[in-house]
């Protein structure tokens, strides 16, 4: 697109061209007569390069040349006078000015007032100065038609007459012969006005063969003056003629048999009788059949407009092609004469001068950009001319005209980014103004469709101006993508390349930023929201390849985060650039906005990186699987008592985040929540998995037996009787099948668990100093600890540590301590069978133990050993089934056995605190008294405790109260419990009559 607009050298002005070249130009074309105007004036034609003309082709037999020719005999008849008085002055200085020679100034008495009128340069163009327009490098009043001090007498001033011949181009010769024939004409038909003349015929009717210097040249002037009326009458009439005009079949066929065979001109012959019948009976048509008292012979569209483009060029100095001359206004007023024989008047004129100053713009190679200027100073008229009239004929003019016109500058401004650069910006503002005003017109007062609708629906300057940005930017978008590709295939053997689309985000921001600073400014003159939209359209754009970009990735790579990255950063400025510029708008850009989908960079960024967390996370969980189902739980085998598939998982873990933290990402604060509750979920499995078989508290307590009475003859035992007749847990059978819930193996566990609560705090730590070294971390990361802490894997820790230290405790007690708790504690005479094997297999353990878990774990394992065996001592009282039978006397031995049991624990200062101890105990302490207690205070007290749970239904009957577990002195299970195994009549009556309870199961 550059070449459109480029194709020009940016400076270059032809006003070098000096007063003598101009000058030696003029002289030449006196040398003689005989050569033609074509090849005297060729050479200077040919340095401009204009546009195609708007107005209709005329026929191809008339030459520009010929047109010049009866353009400047229009001129010179429509600007003669009746008086024979010449108006000359000279002003006083005269001296300064190079005399010019006047051949026709012997014809002044046909020349009117003005054509004879001196060149001064006292005054400045009123017009010039209206249109901006400035001096000319070489006034008029410098004009010679001789070389500059080639000596010889003074030369009479040059006249305005004398002016559009130099500028026209016109020979002297021909200018005389011109002169002469209105001479003749005027002499003859006096009191005629011009308009009333047809000129070609009149000129036919005054000059033969022997007024010129050869017959070439006479032939070639009969043509000229028999096609101008062929043109002028037939073929581009001032009225539609009718094909039976026999007139026009007359005229037709003269002037054919003329070019053929040249007729004989310069005098009243038949020939020249029945060519002027036909003339003027095509010259006077009327619509209505009046008179005309003027002949129609120039004034058909288009050869009028074609024949004042014409004279309105002469307007531009020959010397400088691109500069209007000082002398214009006068030479303007002279060529508005001409109105009357070509049909124009004021509105024809303005879109003709429009035309005319817009194309000399273009044809000097658009460097003058006063014309412009002027060009569209003069198309404001025409705007306010459009909306005056509906004449269909001239609407067709504005719409040939306004169509050339707006068609050049959107060629341009369609792609605004390769026609301008800091060379011609300048001329960017007027090129627009007017495309939008020749758009506005074309629009508003052509348009019948605009006509229909309610104008206040169409805005044509902002629909222009959006259609300019948008057009122009996906043109330079484009350009930028082969760009971007270009850098990308010349960058492909350095070291870490950037993609493509990363560079390409890099040159659209650059892009929009220079749009929002040369162009922006300029456009929003009509668009208020220009960089608005221009950044919409680069947004859309880029957005396109990006979504077919996201759409082929398949995991995250450098590569597809670089650009995801330079995406996110480009949407970024774009939004803020929109934002900025429709701060001021009624929505405050919401319009804007919503054209600019969000290119979700970050979310792109953020799934990828979820679907890297699954995939790490998902690998973590098949690796603890298959790990834990290998692992041996033995302390004694692996080192620090822990087991080594709990090292591996902390150590994946920490590599995990390594690798999460060098992801190239701006969002790690963001993304890290899902990866530590990934992790988080990962270590709470581990331990849930490496928890599960092991039991609980409730897997090794028995199930307790019925209750039943004792009476004294059960009092005596014998030693095959001495057997504890209890259910055991079945679950116990199955756990202890399996070496991994042994005792050491439950220590393993502890510890590893232990071990994964210590490292989390590490790892925690760890984690925000790797948050803080992390480029995307603001200071508010660190406001909370939401996300960057383990939340329920410490807690399953704490849980399994729990759970497994109870199941450790009950394991000892009620499972492996068994033979001498529940088949050995008080079978049969409790003086004969007391605690003290059960202390000693207890410490046992208890050393074994304390060598084997983590100090910082020990205190608490021994607390739920020594809470296992005070139960295991209370249901060894309370739910030791019909074996074993209590008398009051034995209170003492057990509340010595139990103080013995305390003391193990105790160890002389070297166990478990006191405090600890004494909590631990208060349930047996609080029972122990009911076993020196009377049967039938303890009846009693079974009663008033049963009524007061049940309240008056256990007036009649006492019911059975259900085994709860929880043993208080005050609970009617537990007083009915040391009932059901006190060896005394009261108690045992009490229990038959009230329950039936039998002796034994």
């Amino acid at each position: 697109m550059a070449s459109l607009f480029r194709d020009r050298t940016l400076g270059y002005s032809r006003r070098d061209s000096t007063t003598a070249a101009a000058a030696a130009a003029v002289s030449t074309m006196s040398l003689g007569s005989g050569a033609t105007s074509s090849s005297r004036f060729s050479t200077s034609s040919s340095a401009l390069t204009p546009l195609p003309s708007p107005f209709p082709d005329l026929t191809p037999s008339i030459s520009t040349t010929d047109l010049r020719e009866t353009a400047y005999e229009i001129f010179v008849a429509s600007c003669r006078t009746s008086t024979g008085k010449a108006l000359t002055y000279i002003p006083s200085n005269s001296s300064d000015r190079s005399p010019s020679p006047s051949p026709s100034a012997s014809n002044s008495n046909s020349s009117s007032p003005s054509m004879q009128r001196s060149l001064t340069s006292t005054a400045a163009s009123k017009m010039k100065k209206a249109l901006g327009l400035r001096s000319s490098s070489s006034s008029g009043i410098k004009r010679t038609e001789g070389s500059p001090g080639s000596g010889g007498k003074p030369k009479k001033p040059v006249t305005i007459g004398e002016l559009m011949r130099i500028q026209m181009k016109v020979s002297e010769n021909f200018d005389s012969r011109i002169r002469r024939a209105l001479l003749r004409i005027t002499a003859g038909q006096v009191g005629r006005r011009i308009e009333s003349t047809v000129l070609p015929l009149e000129l036919l009717q005054q000059f033969k063969a022997a007024d010129f210097t050869d017959q070439r040249e006479y032939d070639a002037w009969q043509k000229r003056n028999l096609k101008v009326l062929e043109a002028g009458l037939l073929l581009h009439p001032h009225m539609p003629l009718d094909k039976s005009n026999t007139a026009a079949q007359r005229l037709r066929q003269i002037i054919q048999a003329a070019l053929d065979r040249p007729i004989e001109t310069g005098r009243n012959n038949e020939s020249m009788q029945v060519l002027r019948t036909a003339v003027m009976a095509l010259a006077n048509r009327s619509s209505d059949g009046s008179v005309f008292d003027s002949c129609h012979w120039a004034d058909g569209l288009p050869l009028n407009l074609r024949l004042y483009e014409i004279l309105l060029e002469a307007c531009f100095d020959i010397n400088d092609e691109a500069s209007i001359i000082e002398e214009v206004d006068e030479l303007m007023d002279l060529i508005k004469k001409t109105w009357g024989i070509l049909g124009l008047n004021q509105m024809l004129h303005n879109i003709c001068f429009s035309w005319v100053l817009f194309n000399r713009y273009v044809a000097t190679g658009q460097v003058d950009n006063d014309l412009l200027d002027a060009a569209d100073s003069q198309l404001a008229e025409v705007a306010k001319d459009a909306k005056t009239t509906k004449d269909p004929a001239y609407a067709k003019i504005l719409n040939s005209t306004l169509t050339a016109m707006l068609g050049w500058a959107e060629k341009r401004l369609l792609a605004y980014h390769d026609t301008f650069d800091a060379g011609n910006i300048e001329s960017m503002p007027t090129i627009v103004s007017i495309g939008v005003s020749a758009a506005r017109i074309l629009v508003e007062d052509i348009s019948n469709e605009y006509r229909r609708r309610r104008k206040g629906e169409v805005d044509v300057a902002r629909s222009r101006i959006d259609t300019y940005i948008r057009s122009s930017l996906r043109t330079a978008f484009a350009q930028l993508m082969e760009k971007a590709d270009s850098s990308r295939r010349a960058s492909r053997h350095q070291p870490n390349p950037l993609p493509v689309l990363a560079i390409l985000a890099k040159d659209v921001g650059e892009q929009a930023s220079k749009e929002k600073e040369i162009f922006s400014p300029i456009l929003k003159r009509w668009h208020p929201f220009a960089a608005g939209v221009a950044v919409a359209t680069l947004h859309v754009c880029y957005g396109n390849e990006l979504k077919q970009f996201v759409s082929g990735i398949t995991e995250l790579t450098p590569d597809a985060v670089q650009v995801l990255r330079a995406a996110d950063k480009l949407e970024k400025d774009l939004v803020q650039i929109a934002v900025e510029d429709s701060v001021d708008s009624d929505d405050g850009g919401k319009a804007i906005i919503r054209e600019m989908p969000p290119f979700e960079a970050e979310g792109a960024i953020a799934n990828m990186v979820k679907d890297w967390i699954k995939m790490r996370i998902d690998r973590l969980k098949e690796w603890v699987d298959r790990n834990l189902q290998q692992e041996v739980w033995n302390p004694q085998a692996n080192e620090g008592g822990f087991a080594p598939s709990a090292v591996e998982v902390l150590r994946i873990i920490d590599e995990t985040l390594d690798a999460f933290f060098l992801l190239p990402i701006p969002m790690h604060p963001a993304l890290l929540p899902d990866l530590m509750s990934g992790l988080d979920r990962c270590l709470q499995y581990y331990v849930s998995k490496a928890k599960s078989g092991c039991g609980s508290r409730n897997t090794y307590v028995p199930t307790m037996p019925a209750l039943t009475r004792c009476t004294t003859a059960t009092k005596l035992w014998k030693k095959k009787d001495k057997t504890l007749n209890t259910k055991r847990n079945p679950q116990v059978a199955t756990i202890n099948g399996d070496n991994s819930s042994g005792v050491l193996q439950l220590c393993e566990r502890i510890n590893t668990f232990h071990r994964i609560r210590t490292e989390l705090e590490v790892l925690e730590k760890r984690i925000i100093t790797l948050l803080r070294n992390s480029e995307s971390a603001h200071v508010e990361d660190f406001s909370n600890g939401l996300g960057k802490k383990f939340e329920i894997s410490p807690a399953a820790c704490i849980e399994g540590i729990q759970q497994l230290s109870e199941a450790l405790g009950y394991r000892i007690v009620f499972h492996d301590l068994s033979p001498v708790l529940w088949d050995g504690l008080y079978i049969g005479e409790p003086s004969s069978s007391r605690i003290e094997p059960f202390l000693q297999e207890l410490e046992k353990n208890l050393t074994i133990i304390s060598n084997t878990v983590n100090d910082r774990v020990r205190t608490r394992i021994i607390a739920d050993i020594m809470k296992a065996s005070f139960d295991g001592f209370l249901v060894v009282l309370l739910a030791g089934g019909p074996s074993r039978i209590f008398m009051q006397q034995d209170s003492q031995i057990i509340e010595d056995d139990f103080k013995s049991l305390k003391d193990v624990f105790w160890a002389n200062g070297d166990g478990l605190p006191v405090d600890i101890i004494n909590k631990y105990s208060t349930t047996v302490r609080d029972v122990l008294p009911l076993f020196r207690t009377d049967a039938e205070s303890l009846i009693e007290r079974f009663r008033r405790s049963t009524l007061e749970t049940y309240g008056s239904s256990a007036k009649s009957r006492l019911p059975l109260p259900p085994t709860s577990g929880q043993w208080n002195p005050t609970e009617p299970n537990t007083l009915l419990r040391v009932l059901c195994y006190r060896n005394d009549d009261a108690a045992s009556k009490f229990l038959k009559k009230t329950y039936n309870l039998p002796k034994k199961l």
